[in-house]
């Protein structure tokens, strides 16, 4: 617990200022940038922590990233931790300035977290009370028809949320069919499986295909939040096939949430970037910001939604409204 104690609100800070940086260039067009900045800013947080950490999941390995690496190690000494980061999910969508680009990282302890590679990965994900009573083996009806009913619904009356992508055509199909409605988004899992496992939201599961790294940081919210994601690697190449095998992974096993995120102590955080589900974007006032984030962690079975004010520049007067 003492990681968890230590760090809760130092890793909220974190995405707070990815997200700051990261905003002023959504609408612009420009998704190099908006990376760029979230991923600087992030870097530069991570690396004020009383922490000895080591990125497990990151921008890409050290010749295609030059910061926020995978292997990279970040902090000013501390106890030893694994990150997982996103300097921001959804590049393309806050580039163009559309809902739910988030900036979110977790940390446990070493071993904590799976060292996915970055490859394509099966997902499905459930809000806690489905927990345990689905399968990624069954058929799509059958797991709408058990999500149903542990939310004490009609498959009607059900929302999944499924990557808008070409080879999710015939996914889209089965859960028309059998009866439930499909909200496509562009990009971002992690935020989708958030808001599956967060009543109010609207939306109750999350199938299909999406990023592997993704999946982890997903996993991680859902170990603190009692949801789950079942998910299976999707190698598409031999040269993938043999990465994940040498990694002792494999692409036949369900993993779980306890084996994508097996930690003892997780801080999970995020900050929205634009208007979203679950989390609001960056609002700017004169002189400073307001910030929207949620952080919690697993150990110490806290949820905290924080709402801060920056004052960014000198003189800045306190704007606060609710």
């Amino acid at each position: 617990m003492d990681i968890e104690r230590t760090l809760v609100l130092e890793t909220v800070r974190v995405t707070e200022q990815a997200a700051l940086s990261a905003s002023r260039l959504a609408g612009k067009g420009d998704k190099e940038a908006v990376d760029r900045a979230g991923t600087e800013a992030m870097r530069k947080v991570l690396g004020e922590l009383p922490i000895s950490g080591t990125v497990v999941i990151g921008e890409g390995e050290m010749d295609e990233a030059p910061m926020l690496f995978i292997g990279e190690k970040v902090g000013r000494g501390g106890p030893k931790v694994d990150i997982a980061v996103d300097p921001v999910e959804g590049t393309n969508i806050t580039a163009k300035g559309l809902p739910n680009s988030i900036t979110v990282i977790a940390m446990s302890e070493r071993g904590g977290l799976l060292h996915a590679p970055d490859m394509y990965m099966e997902k499905l994900v459930v809000a806690p009370p489905a927990a345990g009573k689905v399968s990624i083996d069954n058929s799509v009806q059958t797991n709408l028809r058990l999500i149903a009913e542990s939310l004490q619904r009609s498959i009607e009356d059900l929302v999944v949320v499924v990557l808008d992508r070409p080879r999710h055509e015939q996914l889209i199909r089965e859960v028309r069919e059998a009866g439930a409605r499909v909200k496509l988004i562009g990009d971002g899992d992690v935020v989708a499986a958030l808001a599956v496992a967060v009543r109010g939201t609207g939306v109750h599961a999350l199938m299909g295909s999406g990023g592997a790294p993704e999946g982890v940081l997903a996993a991680a919210a859902l170990k603190c939040l009692g949801g789950e994601i079942q998910a299976r690697f999707l190698p598409h190449s031999e040269e993938e096939r043999l990465r994940l095998h040498a990694m002792g992974a494999n692409e036949a096993q369900v993993y779980r949430t306890q084996d994508l995120a097996p930690g003892k102590e997780i801080v999970f955080a995020a900050t929205g970037i634009t208007d979203g589900d679950i989390l609001e974007g960056v609002r700017y006032f004169g002189g400073g910001a307001r910030t929207h984030s949620i952080v919690m962690g697993y150990d110490t079975k806290v949820v905290r939604f924080i709402d801060s004010i920056h004052l960014i520049q000198a003189g800045a007067r306190v704007n606060i409204r609710v």
